[in-house]
């Protein structure tokens, strides 16, 4: 698939039309990844602008422990880039950015982009929705860390990662909330025995989403 195509068919890009995708393309390159390939550093700058096209990555940083704290999962047709300063030529990478799986990445020349694109106010509309999504994200991880209790951490990933959890091994998602492996397996038992999931061949269903979500947000309210 050519790269102006590949431009065509990301929503984040629908509002342009024919010649800004092809000055877009212009200063584009996409990139093939292998399954494991950091692509980018925790407080290292780029001159970039990166969206995930195809594939999975997560981000996480390192504490001080040299332990690694997972952030997030982000999948494909997401801007990758975080940004925090729309006047800094370059762009700040806040955490390491690992691919989960093969994936292809689409590389903005950021400066450029800029200048073509948010000063002329040609995308800044989808450039603010993609901030606010990040400061959402931001939220839901202070949740996770600081205020949730281990029921509501499962709750959380259950309601809004399913297909993520059913696809990882029992440990990595209790190294990845940050909870014993028996208090998963515990938890998992207890929405269970209330009738909220059912675990089928080692697979969760969600029987209840509503009773599910409640968990978390009755934590949020207290």
């Amino acid at each position: 698939m050519l790269l102006k195509e590949i431009i065509e068919q990301h929503e984040f890009f629908s509002s342009l039309d024919e010649e800004s995708i092809k000055q877009l393309a212009s200063i584009s390159t996409l990139h093939s990844c292998k399954k494991g390939y950091i692509y980018c550093y925790e407080n290292s700058k780029s001159d970039e602008l990166l969206f995930l096209i195809s594939g999975l990555a997560r981000s996480y940083k390192i504490d001080k422990y040299n332990n690694e704290v997972f952030l997030h999962y982000i999948y494909e047709n997401s801007m990758i880039s975080e940004i925090s300063d729309l006047d800094d030529p370059l762009i700040d990478n806040f955490s390491n950015v690992e691919l989960v799986e093969d994936s292809k990445i689409l590389a903005i020349k950021y400066k450029k982009f800029k200048k073509y694109f948010l000063d002329t106010n040609l995308l800044c509309k989808a450039f603010s929705k993609e901030i606010v999504n990040r400061s959402l994200q931001l939220q839901s991880l202070i949740n996770r860390e600081f205020i949730f209790d281990a029921v509501s951490k499962v709750s959380l990933m259950l309601h809004n990662d399913l297909q993520m959890f059913n696809k990882l091994k029992r440990y990595d998602i209790s190294k990845m909330l940050h909870i014993q492996p028996a208090t998963l397996s515990r938890v998992l038992n207890r929405l269970k025995r209330d009738k909220i999931i059912d675990i089928i061949h080692g697979k969760i269903e969600v029987l209840d989403p509503i009773a599910l979500q409640e968990i978390y947000k009755d934590k949020i309210d207290e």
